[in-house]
This record gives structure tokens, C-alpha cells and sequence, in this order.
């Protein structure tokens, strides 16, 4: 994390700065699979649009997921005549094992997909990088559920498309608009952390990712596209479909149940200003204080309100217990929130049950005050029940506060450190370290009129793209002299049986 920025200045992520070196900025990746009649114009016409629209040097990598018609000497042969595209072969099929593969061993540091159909117009493929280019966000994907995006397709995908999306909105809280677009991009940086917590290995691959980005506090970035339905896709809707719904199940069951560890990732890109120590805005114990006053004044007018309604036809023990009940619920939440900064819902169940211990204490403490209360006067007036219940609850209040701080929301912030990969520690990921490291410059393309674009590869290892036959997997066993990155490997075992594409 850097913390040579003057305060009061919002943090930037690092910018990819520019100028010349042998590394592609731009990797975009086609997953293919028996596309032999399609791929030759679409990577032509792509190639054609980056060499005349994208100021920096890219790449473009066919990624042949078992293809059994001529795709591969398609790929070979457009591999052999343009210099900026490379060939991938994998023995297993699979579009999300594609990218999981090819995205894992590529040098370049910013990172992209499209549809072999060309469905997107081209125009958005630079307002879909720059955002990455930049350092504002960390991945980027193409909606055409925005507002301005212009789309023409039939109107069974349409409502498919909008389904799923409601599905995704309403089970997992997603708030990304268009989850299925072929069309997105990530930070290399960021691409190494996350993919080792995908497990899809097919079509639900990026919704799985987007989800997961967006539940770890990564920004994502939407581009309005323009988009035509390719009449004659292969994909197959219904069991698309279905493993998608699979899927959403099981996410938000490792979600729900907090098994995701992405607590690891809601912090290692860039400085954040939420961390910042800034002049008059508090920080630390003083701003959780003051968080926790806000929230626990709100909560205890939603009590009284709750404590007032259920009084009319309930005595004043139940009637102080089911309204403590459903604000120290509502309390917690907010807090976990607010307060501590918790986000996302791993471990939101755990905190529950700790809040609703606290809850105890507090009903123990308000119950007796109201015990005391009819033991001294038989037909206390209302007022003077609210006046108890009020001061025994800010009693409660400050030992909640104490018991939030120590018990239930601490701070783990030292200990959520990002260890770094090593070979007998395949599940870690890579170390913070590694974001300090500045990015090699931007390799330029030549502008001047009647030049030839040749982008300027350095003597890198040739173990990234030394053939055109690679089996999922081998590229785990490659290394690479990036001194900012540590790869994280593909697992070899990925395989999915159900997967039919």
C-alpha cells in the first residue's frame, strides 16, 4: 500500500505507466471450441480494429478448448502469418477453463475476453481496458442491459438474459448489470488472487468471478455496449441455463455460510481512502464510536417504536423482548456495516448469533430494570416505563459497544495479511509486495505515417505460448521472470463431466 499520497486526496491504483518494452498491455482472449468457420474473420477483424484504434501493443490469444473440427489449423495458421496472435490448445473443454488457463500464464497486464461472433461492436473494447489501464478499477465488463447500450436480439434472449439477471440481483445481491456479456476485462494483478476462488469451469465461469469481485470490495467498471444477437450461436440455452442456476446455488451457499475467504482480497490493490488519516474525520475507535452512537440512536427509537406498538396488546415483558429482539437483529447488521466496516456476508451468520448473545445481556439488563420497576410502583405510568427503559438501555449500550469491538466485529486487519504463493502452498495467494512493484511500461506503437506496426517483444521466456499444443493445466508448470507477480497455478484436476460444450 502506498502512503506517499497527500491526505485528503483520493488514492488512485497504480497507472500502467508508458513507453517502450516487450510486454503486450493487452492480452484478449477468444475461447473457441469447432468455430473453424467463424474464427478467421473475427480475429482479422479484431486485429484489424486494435492495430488502427489501440495506442499500445496487445496480444490476441485463440484459446481452443478441444475443438475436434479444423479450428486448430485455423488457429495455427493465423498464429503463422500475424505476429500479435498466439495459439492455446486445451485437451478439456470448457469456456471458463479457457480463461482460467490462458489468463493464469499470460504476461500481459491487462486482461480481456470477447465472443468469438464478434456480438460487441469493437468501439467499446477501449473504454472497456482504460479504466484498467488507468488503475481506477480492477475488472470491467460490457452491459447491454444499460441504458444507453443499443442491442438487437429476439425476444426470448432478451428475457432470459434479464432473468437471470433478476435471479442473480434478488439470490445474491448482485448489483452489476449484465452478468452474461462476452465481453470483459481484468487487472492481471487482480486476476491472479481471484481466479484460484472460481470453481466453475464452463458458462457461469465470470458470473462466479463478477460475484465474488464484487462481494471482496473490488470495482467493477460497465461499458454500455452495442450488440447483435448472432442468429446461428451454439450455445445451448436450457442446460446454459441450468448449470447457471446451479451455479447461483452454489455460491450463494458458500457465501451464506461464509467459506469464502475473501476477506484476503478486500484490500490489496492500491491505497484505499477509507484507511486514510485525515485531518478532522475520525478514524479508528473515534469513528467507530461514532458510527455506533448513530446507529444505536436510530436503533433505540426503532425500539421504542417497536416496544410502543407491541405494548398495546402484550404486556410490558414480551412486548420489551420482541421488540429487543428484532432491533439488536437490525442493530448488528447495521453496525457490521457501518460501524466495522464488515462487508459481505461472509460470516454474517456467526456475527448474528454473537449480536443475539449480546441481545441476552441486554434483555437481561432492561428485564430487570422493568422487574424493579413493578416490584416498586404496581401501575407505572407509560412515561415512566419509557424513562427505565431508556436508561437501562444506554447502560446496555456501552457494554454492546465494548462486547462489538472485542468480541464479535475485532479487528483482523494484521492478521489477513496476503501470503505469498509458494509451490507447497497451492491455495495462498500472492503477496502484497508484489502490488508495490511498479508496472513495466506501457510498449508504444509506432504513429508516424507509413509505419509498420511492430510491436517490440524483449527476449522474455518463450515457455508462455513455445507451441501450439498445451493441455489444461501445463501452464501451472511454467514459470516466468515477472519479478511483480507470482503465478498462481491451474489445477490439473479441473474437470468438469457435465460440461458438454
Amino acid at each position: 500500500m502506498r502512503t506517499d499520497s497527500s491526505p485528503g486526496t483520493l488514492p488512485a491504483r497504480e497507472h500502467l505507466p508508458a513507453g517502450d518494452a516487450g510486454t503486450p498491455v493487452l492480452d484478449v482472449v477468444i475461447p473457441v471450441y469447432n468455430e473453424e468457420k467463424d474464427l478467421q474473420p473475427c480475429v482479422l477483424r479484431l486485429h484489424e480494429h486494435l492495430k488502427r484504434t489501440f495506442p499500445y501493443a496487445f496480444r490476441i490469444t485463440i484459446a481452443d478448448n478441444a475443438s475436434t473440427d479444423t479450428t486448430p489449423q485455423v488457429s495455427a495458421r493465423l498464429e503463422a502469418d500475424i505476429p500479435e496472435v498466439r495459439a492455446f490448445r486445451l485437451e478439456q473443454k470448457g469456456r471458463g477453463r479457457a480463461l482460467r488457463t490462458v489468463w493464469s500464464s499470460s504476461d500481459a497486464p491487462v486482461l480481456a475476453y470477447m465472443d468469438v461472433d464478434l456480438s460487441t461492436d469493437l468501439n467499446a473494447l477501449l473504454p472497456l481496458v482504460a479504466p484498467l489501464i488507468s488503475g481506477h478499477s480492477d475488472l470491467a465488463i460490457g452491459s447491454r442491459l444499460a441504458r444507453s447500450s443499443r442491442v438487437v436480439r429476439g425476444a426470448k434472449r432478451e428475457f432470459i438474459s434479464r432473468s437471470y439477471n433478476l435471479i442473480l440481483r434478488g439470490s445474491l445481491q448482485a448489483r452489476f448489470s449484465d452478468a452474461q456479456c462476452g465481453f470483459k476485462a481484468i487487472r492481471r494483478d487482480v486476476a491472479q488472487v481471484l481466479l484460484p476462488l472460481v470453481e466453475d469451469s464452463g458458462w457461469f465461469f465470470d458470473t462466479e468471478m463478477l460475484v465474488l469481485a464484487e462481494r471482496a470490495g473490488l470495482r467493477i467498471h460497465e461499458v454500455p455496449v452495442d450488440w447483435v444477437d448472432d442468429p446461428d450461436s451454439t450455445v445451448h440455452i436450457v442446460k446454459t441455463a441450468t448449470d447457471d442456476l446451479k451455479g447461483v446455488w452454489r455460491v450463494g451457499k458458500a457465501l451464506a455460510t461464509g467459506s469464502l475467504p475473501l476477506d484476503r482480497i478486500t484490500r490489496p490493490f492500491g491505497d484505499d481512502p477509507r484507511d486514510r488519516d485525515i485531518k478532522d474525520v475520525p478514524k479508528g475507535l473515534a469513528r467507530q464510536l461514532v458510527g455506533f452512537c448513530v446507529v444505536g440512536g436510530l436503533s433505540t427509537l426503532f425500539y421504542l417504536l417497536l416496544y410502543s406498538g407491541f405494548r398495546q396488546f402484550s404486556g410490558s415483558q414480551i412486548a420489551n423482548a420482541l421488540a429487543l429482539l428484532v432491533s439488536a437483529v437490525a442493530n448488528t447488521a447495521a453496525n457490521r456495516r457501518l460501524t466495522f466496516g464488515v462487508r459481505g456476508s461472509a460470516g454474517a451468520v456467526r456475527h448474528q448469533a454473537q449480536g443475539l448473545v449480546v441481545f441476552g445481556i441486554g434483555l437481561a439488563l432492561t428485564s430487570g430494570s422493568l422487574a424493579a420497576l413493578d416490584a416498586a410502583s404496581s401501575d407505572p405510568a407509560h412515561s415512566t416505563e419509557l424513562a427505565v427503559l431508556i436508561a437501562a438501555n444506554l447502560a446496555a449500550t456501552v457494554l454492546r459497544f465494548l462486547l462489538f469491538r472485542a468480541w464479535v466485529f475485532p479487528d483482523k486487519r494484521e492478521s489477513t495479511v496476503v501470503a505469498s504463493h509458494t509451490p507447497s502452498s497451492p491455495t495462498c495467494f500472492a503477496a502484497p509486495e508484489a502490488h508495490q512493484q511498479p508496472h513495466p511500461p506501457l510498449p508504444q506503437r509506432p504513429t508516424a505515417q507509413g509505419s509498420t506496426y511492430a510491436p517490440q517483444y524483449a527476449t522474455a521466456p518463450q515457455s508462455s505460448y513455445d507451441s501450439t499444443q498445451f493441455r489444461a493445466g501445463e501452464a501451472a508448470d511454467r514459470t516466468r521472470g515477472d519479478a511483480t507477480m507470482h503465478l498462481q497455478p491451474v489445477r490439473p484436476t479441473d474437470t468438469d463431466p457435465r460440461d458438454t460444450r
